[in-house]
């Protein structure tokens, strides 16, 4: 059975990248056919004169079947800036069914286990009319929320789960991030959101595990799904 679920994140930085990637590589471990795309990236450098986003190349690296970059990051935009505005300035025209289209060609390639991944939070606009929250609607994927634990998490995090709730979709659940710094009464906060979360807490990240701490938390999180 295949499994495949849309990440996204209470705001830019969250760790939706190093959680895909973690995700990817327990998946890899476990032996799966595993996918990761990123069918929007804002923020890019050239290499060899075509642009690349850093986090959509440490997906294509971390995924056991090996695609194209554009099929990984068929949109990216140069600037590190809302992506319809950058889209904006580059004289282009995101839509959900493009990118819809992206991503089901991408995963005809044969998988067990694929990773969409967002930009930015779950609101984040596309176009004038369309948000990137209704790809993750025409997708029906459940969905994975990555939460930043720092201070004003709590909201970040209530609202976003039932914003995605309220779309009528599957929250599969969410992940715990703590970055490079631990937040003032992380475990209090932690509670706090245990607590009132609708869906389960699938994994705990660290904020300074080591390299077997962090192996161990993304298998434990890749089986909790």
């Amino acid at each position: 059975m295949k499994k495949r679920f849309f990440v996204t994140g209470t705001d830019t930085d969250a760790g939706k990248t190093y959680v895909t990637v973690g995700l990817l590589n327990a998946a890899q471990r476990a032996g799966l056919k595993s996918i990761g795309l990123k069918p929007i990236a804002a923020g890019a450098d050239r290499v060899d004169g075509k642009l690349r986003n850093d986090d959509a190349l440490l997906i294509q690296q971390a995924s056991s079947v090996k695609l194209a970059y554009e099929q990984v990051n068929p949109v990216v935009l140069e600037e590190a800036i809302a992506p319809h505005i950058a889209a904006m300035k580059e004289g282009r025209l995101i839509t959900v069914s493009r990118l819809e289209g992206f991503i089901k060609g991408a995963l005809l390639t044969p998988n067990a286990f694929a990773l969409v991944e967002g930009a930015g939070g779950w609101r984040v606009p596309l176009n004038d009319r369309e948000l990137l929250s209704d790809l993750a609607r025409k997708l029906e994927f459940p969905v994975i929320l990555v939460v930043n634990m720092k201070l004003g998490c709590l909201n970040h995090a209530i609202l976003t789960a039932e914003a995605i709730i309220r779309d009528g979709l599957t929250l599969a659940g969410w992940v715990a991030n703590s970055g490079s710094e631990k937040m003032p009464c992380y475990e209090e906060n932690l509670a706090s959101l245990t607590s009132i979360m609708s869906a389960p807490l699938l994994g705990v990240l660290p904020w300074n595990e080591s390299e077997e701490d962090s192996t161990q938390a993304f298998d434990e999180l890749f089986l909790a799904l």
